[in-house]
């Protein structure tokens, strides 16, 4: 019989939705306080999630969520390629379906 896996959720901080892990990115900020995407989620600092969808990425961008979660002021270079790098995983995702 087999065991059913239990699913890791994280709460996305712009919605305040629980999700699947694998359907959100990681976002954290390091000692150094430099904030970055982290795809893998093994990056070492304090970390939020964000769920793989343009229209909630925008929305962090034109709320500057991250400024307040992080407490620190974040470039809007940064915005600008969270909305990149979710727009692309949203797109692979239609592609290439739920593979990973």
């Amino acid at each position: 019989m087999a065991r059913k896996r239990k699913i890791p959720m994280r709460k996305d901080i712009v919605t305040g939705e629980m999700k699947p892990k694998k359907e959100l990115v990681r976002v954290v900020k390091n000692k150094e306080n430099e904030v970055s995407l982290d795809p893998t989620g093994k990056k070492a600092g304090r970390g939020a999630y964000i769920c793989l969808d343009v229209d909630i990425a925008k929305k962090a961008r034109s709320e500057r969520t991250f400024d307040k979660v992080f407490e620190t002021e974040i470039p809007a270079e940064f915005y600008d390629e969270l909305v990149e790098y979710v727009d692309h995983q949203a797109a692979r995702r239609e592609l290439f379906g739920n593979e990973k």
